[in-house]
């Protein structure tokens, strides 16, 4: 369920009071889980993920592909759900990947490698989205 915008937490604290310390570790401090070891890698149950800090939809579940890399991989999402910020860190030039909403991290997207014909890998930490299954399955 989406939080409405009044529903939104402020504050970095008040993000602490509502998320998990993982969950907060990932989302607002752009950790990484483990490569993995996420409740999504391997899922394929049809639905939408959604941001697992303010529930907004992120990606459907047929832009997922298996793409080896240890964490669950999108070629796409929602048009206007994530927002990319350029991230050098690590001593390396990448994309990093945030919910539009609520600008919490969700991983890092990638493209040129051939796994999909968009040519895109949006990498995310499951610990990030939450699946809504469809109900009409």
């Amino acid at each position: 369920m989406s939080l409405d915008e009044s529903e939104l937490p402020r504050t970095e604290e008040e993000w602490r009071v509502r998320l998990s310390p993982e969950e907060f570790r990932v989302l607002r401090e752009a950790g990484t889980e483990r490569p993995w070891t996420g409740e999504y890698v391997d899922t394929k149950t049809p639905g939408t993920y959604h941001c697992r800090a303010c529930g907004a939809q992120l990606y459907p579940s047929d832009t997922k592909f298996d793409s080896h890399c240890g964490w669950p991989s999108f070629d796409d999402a929602i048009p206007g759900a994530v927002k990319e910020i350029e991230d050098r860190s690590l001593g390396m030039s990448r994309t990093e990947i945030r919910c539009a909403r609520c600008d919490s991290h969700l991983g890092h997207v990638f493209r040129g490698e051939g796994f999909t014909p968009k040519d895109t890998r949006h990498c995310v930490n499951s610990v990030s989205i939450r699946l809504e299954p469809r109900t009409d399955a």
